[in-house]
């Protein structure tokens, strides 16, 4: 199978994007047929039978333009390619059409105004010159509306180049109903002047009389330029759809810093090629993903991984593309460059899924495909309706056309794609990649989530949680060191948690020697010339150590799900430290959340019965399925879905693979490094379930509102045909003129687009957020004075010394008594004994070389 993509022109409706669809599958060897009316592109599925010759002869042969889209041109051997240059290239012919429209409404708007005012001016009680009043007049009149009215025509000649040519082709569109009513009015404004000079030759001035106030120039150079402005209106809404992805584009530097021979070289960031040595120093924004060689630095990534707090990079730790070094330069190694960088798949799957069509939007596509030519069968079978009714040509002829463009169905085909690109944009603003429109969809239909445990709701990073101390000759903090010494030498993650629970206590390990460890049972080595050992109970029974209350403590610990160590100095048991990977605080929120969406909640674990049970009552699940391996994991979803159950199976998208394809909605969590997975649907790109909950909750957003454009789309047509029709004039003697029938239609547009576009300002409420400390207060000091006291916020700290840099810069303005400095929350709380500006403050800041974000008085 291959999947292509070509770019396709013509498309003015959902109705033309309807006809390409239903075209294109026809032709042999077709699997599938994806057609963007926001994008003009169209994304083909087929088989060696078919080709792109003849995908595109059979747009062509329906009145359509189409040709492939080529991949931007490589360069020299493993040049990246300019992944940016392609959207860029799409915006701008976007904007440039934007631009040609308004030009083309201005000229248009220009003309109407002189052509409405001798058309009605008299009627209005306007002053109109005295040359084209009164009935010897009325040809004069006649004549120029109808000069002023053809080059309005012609400005908007593409309604009938492309609406005629469809109908021609038997596919019309919204434009063949527009040109169909706009060319019925011009003809019959033509008629009507053949038939006043006919008057006016032959002495009729009854028929001169008649014919005046049957004109109808006004009406069709009314309708294309109302319907311009409605088309306007759409391309600036339209436009806005895609900022996502603009941020996402610009995020990437134009240039960079490479060694070449030796020498630093700056070069466009397209020509970095896989291998290259990249220089980056303090401020810089990385161009492509790769691996640190030599030097260090805190790397902000916030903007791809959605990770607040930079994190340090040294030499062979991965670096990703668009993220920024904030402190230190180092150099790395190319390993993804151009379309393969990690922005650059972020940019690509926000923009296929935008692409791409939900269920509920193949409905539309289907009704809109049979839309148009039910509406042209209504408006002729209105006129003759009515001729029969004894009711005139014109009556007839005008009811006719604002059937005609009343019905255009513009709100019909944007209803849902201008909704999917603003969802999935914004979806991508949170770091959440959905991968399809149809992903997005069926998001709002899950009714049971399944979660991994190891790395989805826990950190996946063991850490200490109890120590207990049964030597009383020792302190804790003897006892740590004497553990940490024992571990020293073991690279196993629980030895790795006991050995960081040491160093944050600033606790340095005793030496050990003669180190051995045993698998899957623990360690020996001696301290100070005596035998030490520390392992599990099946450990200790192997050297002959027995305790019961110790063996009761740790099976208490189990039950907690912790992993209790057991540390034996001599023959002595001095005590066991639990060890355990800790759950989320992010997790225990998006359970709670979870269930208050309706949602039930499993968890699947390789733990023990005992530890998972603990894990799951501490996470408030209802379902924990214990003892299983990542290949028995995909039955258990089969299980769920036998049970008639939605299911999302949430997992870190490698060893979770088979039971991400099974699930209805597969969800990779924390592949930050690694987007394309081809086995989920939705990629989170940081390690929070809250992610899960914040994609469930915008589904329903885009569901909802595409449901609500839908219903108004089709609630508007059904409503105004009848009434354009004239169904309400023999009761009331109400009948709609096609320019309010026009006006209407573009107003209809206008309003979804509209509608769609409120999802930019969608927020997920219940998601937590850290409180904000306060920045300015005052205590009062004992002897009666008073003490002012500021907290600054200050990014660009990164270490210690970073911290003792913007301690002494603010312990060294006048009045300042005392600065205490908290680096992990980014604050500074300065003591004063009187008022000192706050400019003197964040000047100290900032000559430190770091960034004072917030320093004011409340």
């Amino acid at each position: 199978m291959t999947t292509e993509k070509f770019h396709v022109t013509g498309m003015t409706c959902a109705a033309c994007q309807a006809n390409v669809t239903r075209r294109v599958q026809k032709v042999p060897g077709v699997q599938q047929v994806d057609v963007s009316l926001l994008a003009n592109q169209m994304t083909v599925t087929y088989d060696e039978s078919a080709s792109q010759e003849g995908i595109c002869a059979a747009v062509v042969e329906i009145g359509y333009g189409a040709e492939p889209m080529d991949a931007p041109a490589k360069g020299a051997a493993g040049e990246g390619r300019d992944f940016g240059s392609q959207w860029k290239k799409r915006q701008k012919d976007a904007e440039e059409e934007q631009s040609a429209m308004k030009k083309r409404l201005v000229w248009s708007i220009i003309l109407l105004v002189p052509l409405m005012y001798v058309a009605m001016g008299a009627m209005m009680g306007l002053p109109v010159p005295g040359f084209l009043t009164g009935m010897e007049n009325a040809l004069i009149s006649a004549l120029t509306q109808l000069l002023i009215t053809i080059p309005i025509l012609i400005l908007n000649r593409k309604f009938y180049t492309t609406g005629l040519r469809a109908l021609w082709k038997r596919s019309p569109n919204m434009d063949s109903l527009v040109a169909v009513g706009s060319g019925a009015s011009l003809l019959y404004g033509v008629f009507a002047l053949y038939r006043m000079a006919w008057g006016f030759g032959h002495g009729d001035m009854a028929l001169v009389h008649q014919y005046a106030h049957d004109l109808y120039f006004e009406s069709s150079a009314m309708i294309v330029t109302l319907v311009t402005v409605g088309k306007y209106l759409e391309s600036r809404s339209k436009a806005k759809t895609s900022g996502a992805l603009d941020k996402l584009v610009d995020l990437a530097p134009k240039t960079a810093t490479v060694l070449r021979n030796g020498v630093e070289t700056t070069i466009p960031a397209q020509q970095v090629q896989a291998g290259d040595i990249v220089v980056i120093r303090p401020g810089e924004s990385l161009p492509v993903d790769g691996v640190v060689t030599q030097g260090r630095g805190y790397v902000d990534q916030s903007a791809i991984t959605g990770e607040s707090i930079p994190v340090e990079r040294g030499p062979g730790d991965p670096v990703l593309s668009a993220t920024i070094n904030k402190n230190g330069s180092f150099q790395f190694k190319a390993s993804k460059v151009g379309d393969d960088t990690t922005l650059a798949q972020i940019i690509r799957l926000v923009d296929e899924a935008g692409s791409t069509k939900a269920p509920i939007a193949r409905l539309a596509d289907k009704v809109a495909g049979i839309f148009v030519p039910t509406v042209m069968a209504i408006a002729v079978v209105t006129a003759i309706v009515w001729l029969l009714c004894g009711q005139t040509f014109e009556f007839s002829l005008s009811c006719a056309i604002a059937v005609l463009v009343i019905s255009c169905p513009c709100a019909l085909g944007l209803a849902t794609p201008v909704a999917i690109m603003v969802g999935t944009g914004k979806a991508a603003e949170y770091g959440i990649l959905i991968k399809s429109a149809e992903s997005l969809e069926n998001l709002h239909h899950v009714d049971t989530i399944v979660l991994d445990k190891t790395g989805t709701l826990t950190s996946g990073k063991p850490a200490v949680t109890d120590v207990l101390v049964l030597d009383k000759s020792l302190s804790e903090k003897e006892f740590i060191a004497f553990a940490a010494a024992l571990e020293a030498g073991s690279e196993h993650p629980l030895a790795q948690a006991v050995m960081e629970h040491a160093k944050a206590q600033g606790i340095t390990p005793d030496k050990s020697d003669s180190f051995t460890a045993s698998a899957g049972r623990g360690v020996q080595a001696q301290i100070n010339g005596e035998p030490c050992l520390a392992g599990n109970l099946a450990f200790l029974r192997e050297n002959g150590i027995e305790d019961t209350d110790a063996q009761r403590q740790g099976e208490a610990l189990a039950k907690q799900g912790k992993t209790p160590l057991f540390f034996v100095k001599g023959n002595t048991l001095t005590g066991i430290i639990a060890v355990a990977d800790s759950l989320r605080e992010s997790s225990l929120h998006a359970v709670e959340r979870f269930h208050k969406l309706g949602l039930k909640v499993v968890m699947l674990t390789g733990d023990n019965q005992a530890t998972a049970e603990a894990i799951r009552q501490q996470a408030g699940i209802e379902e924990a399925v214990s003892d299983v391996m990542p290949a028995e994991k995909e039955a258990v979803i089969r299980r769920l879905q036998g049970e008639n159950r939605r299911v999302a199976m949430v997992g870190d998208g490698i060893n979770d693979a088979p039971a991400l394809t099974r699930a209805d909605i597969g969800i990779a969590i924390g592949a930050g490094t690694d987007i394309a997975i081809d086995s989920a649907d939705v990629v989170l790109m940081k390690n929070s379930l809250e992610d899960v909950c914040t994609a469930i909750e915008l589904s329903k957003s885009v569901i909802r509102n595409i449901r609500m454009n839908l219903f108004w789309a089709f609630f508007y047509n059904v409503l105004g045909i009848p009434v354009a029709a004239g169904v309400l004039w023999p009761l009331f003697a109400i009948k709609l003129s096609p320019m309010i029938g026009s006006a209407a239609m573009s107003l209809s547009s206008v309003c979804v687009v509209t509608n769609a576009l409120r999802l930019r300002f969608f927020k997920d409420k219940e998601r937590q957020t850290e409180s904000q400390p306060e920045t300015f207060t005052i205590e009062e000091s004992p002897k009666g004075g008073s003490t002012m006291k500021k907290i600054l916020t200050v990014e660009g700290m990164m270490c210690a010394h970073c911290q003792a840099h913007v301690k002494k810069a603010l312990e060294g303005v006048a009045g300042v008594t005392a600065v205490d400095v908290d680096l992990d929350k980014k604050l500074a709380t300065v003591e004063m004994d009187g008022e000192v500006a706050d400019e003197a403050l964040t000047a100290a800041v900032k000559d430190a070389g770091y960034e004072p974000v917030d320093c004011k008085a409340v």
